[in-house]
């Protein structure tokens, strides 16, 4: 049983304010917790129904393990129908951005996105394609939020997320900017090279005024209907499955 402190300490991370204070973040699912196991992220501990308890994978020994029945699990989870697991995993130390980690190579960079669920599945696309960075606008809402590590189904253990200045980032990154826009060259027809950033902007607003005179390559998605635009989630796909062609003729 669960003490009420331990409850309300599980339910304060599903607020931003208190992940960020602690430095720990909840995943849930025993497909995504086996993920994180056998990442380079370190868990805190695990709440479990004991009906999972035959699934549960060999966990490392300083990884405390609590039994917990389907109210208490009710209480602490962030869905509505809890998946019988729940895992508190430690925030990683913030690492800087290495400059010369982006060369020969393409990376995500994301301007204001702002719902959690594009967010999630953007990564989860992006590892499907075999790109491993992506970097946000300070402004992107937090990667850490319960509904985009649950979109990500496992795959942000193995992504690697940066939050800065994007303005000031580009301005230092001697590579091409290829921008997703309503108006550029046909996105079947570009010339991709072999490395560059990808930049997609903020659901309603698209690419900020500031960031726009920084792209080297508008690219657009050609339409052939008559929808106004594009899931920023969609776009990332179409992009990734571009590059991912890219990748299997080298």
């Amino acid at each position: 049983m669960l003490s009420k402190s331990q409850i309300s300490f599980i339910k304060s991370l599903h607020q931003k304010k208190y992940r960020k204070e602690s430095g720990i973040f909840i995943i849930e699912g025993i497909k995504s917790i086996v993920e994180f196991i056998n990442s380079n992220y370190q868990l805190h501990s695990i709440y479990y129904d004991p009906s999972y308890f035959q699934s549960l994978p060999k966990f490392p020994a300083n990884i405390k393990l609590f039994e917990v029945n389907n109210v208490e699990l009710a209480k602490i989870s962030t869905l509505q129908a809890p998946q019988g697991i729940i895992a508190l995993v430690n925030v990683p130390i913030k690492q800087k951005l290495d400059l010369n980690l982006l060369k020969g190579k393409f990376s995500l960079v994301l301007d204001d996105v702002q719902d959690p669920g594009n967010l999630g599945t953007i990564i989860r696309t992006a590892d499907w394609f075999g790109i491993d960075q992506i970097i946000c606008s300070v402004h992107t809402v937090e990667v850490y939020n319960p509904k985009t590590v649950q979109s990500t189904m496992g795959s942000l253990a193995r992504m690697n997320i940066f939050y800065t200045n994007l303005e000031e980032f580009i301005a230092q990154v001697n590579l091409p900017i290829f921008g997703a826009l309503l108006d550029g060259n046909d996105i079947y027809e570009v010339n991709w090279g072999n490395e560059g950033l990808i930049l997609l902007g903020n659901e309603g607003h698209g690419i900020s005024q500031n960031l726009l005179k920084l792209i080297t390559v508008p690219v657009t998605i050609p339409r052939i209907g008559v929808a106004e635009s594009l899931n920023v989630a969609v776009s990332a796909a179409i992009f990734c499955s571009e590059l991912g062609k890219l990748s299997l003729k080298r």
